[in-house]
């Protein structure tokens, strides 16, 4: 039969399986059956190459100086909120003056944020004992074209003093002489 001694019998061309291990190597382990890992890339001085550099976050905005600070960013924010509630003639200065309070002349001039609005009827200030944004901070109100006379602590319970917070706390205080809504 002449095609036999061209076809080679089924069991000459199988490879080994792991049911049929060859008979010159023995069977692998399933651990030795991953390649091995390359060792890891070092520089020249025995370390590891330095991680890629992380992106650097901007400055937050309350990193900023403290009157760069007040004058960009918190007095118009707070414009802009009063604006939003309704009252656009708010008018903001921002100085170093002694507290209006009697009694208080003892601690000197200080930052603060005045505001009047509906035509210098309601005013206040946010001052700053400290040139800094997370120091001691007052509040003071008056109304009727009065001249303020109780000086209030004012952000004492908060562990980071940002933007939004101190735009979010004027509000509250003077909603809560019901200056910008009602009853």
């Amino acid at each position: 039969m002449p095609d036999e001694a061209t076809n080679p019998p089924a069991e000459a061309t199988s490879t080994p399986t792991e049911a049929q291990p060859a008979s010159d190597t023995p069977a692998a382990t399933p651990d030795e059956k991953k390649p091995p890992r390359a060792p890891k890339a070092q520089s020249g001085d025995g370390e590891a190459p330095a991680a890629k550099p992380k992106k650097e976050k901007p400055p937050a905005l309350e990193d900023k100086p403290f009157a760069d600070f007040i004058t960009q960013d918190y007095m118009p924010s707070l414009k802009k909120a009063m604006a939003a509630t309704g009252f656009d003639d708010l008018d903001l200065t921002f100085e170093k003056l002694p507290l209006p309070i009697k009694g208080m002349e003892e601690l000197g001039a200080c930052w603060q944020v005045q505001g009047k609005f509906q035509g210098g009827q309601h005013q206040f200030l946010v001052g700053f004992v400290k040139e800094d944004i997370q120091g001691q901070k007052v509040f003071s109100c008056a109304g009727n074209g009065a001249s303020p006379s109780l000086l209030e602590s004012f952000m004492i319970d908060e562990r980071k003093v940002t933007l939004d917070l101190m735009v979010l706390y004027t509000l509250q205080r003077l909603n809560g002489q019901k200056w910008l809504v009602g009853n």
